[in-house]
């Protein structure tokens, strides 16, 4: 998935967490699921914000 599409998802998660309509094993299920899908984002925005510095270091010189 993309980033976008991942925290979307995310959002949604949180939405049906706060909704306590969920068994205790939905809720669960749906934690396990949010916890992998921030890890992902977190991972690509640390892949974004390393290919700035690196375009910023290339960009030093001018």
């Amino acid at each position: 998935m993309s980033f976008e599409k991942d925290l979307a998802r995310l959002n949604d998660i949180v939405k049906q967490l706060e909704s306590s309509e969920l068994t205790l094993e939905e809720s669960l299920d749906l934690y396990k699921e949010g916890v992998d899908l921030s890890v992902n984002c977190k991972k690509t925005l640390e892949q974004a914000k390393l290919t700035v510095i690196k375009m910023n270091e290339g960009n030093e010189d001018e």
